[in-house]
């Protein structure tokens, strides 16, 4: 570690806990890859999706669950593993 980065990090560590998680937060995401897909193609990606499946409740093609079952079955998962 160079000494500057010694130096910022000897900084750093004497910040209240919460803002020495906000800078650890900001430097994790500085290490993440950017995103390859526009925004803009998720969002219309997403709301594709959310037409399919209103279309398929729509049509009775699909009547969901209860919430209670799917909570349940998936405890049973969880509790598998």
């Amino acid at each position: 570690m160079t000494q500057r980065a010694k130096a910022i990090l000897s900084d750093a560590l004497a910040l209240p806990a919460a803002e020495r998680a906000d800078v650890a937060a900001e430097l994790l995401a500085s290490l993440e890859p950017e995103p390859r897909e526009d925004i803009a193609h998720v969002k219309a990606a997403w709301e594709a999706e959310i037409e399919r499946r209103a279309r398929r409740v729509l049509d009775g093609e699909s009547t969901g669950e209860l919430w209670d079952a799917v909570r349940e079955r998936t405890a049973r998962r969880l509790d598998e593993q």
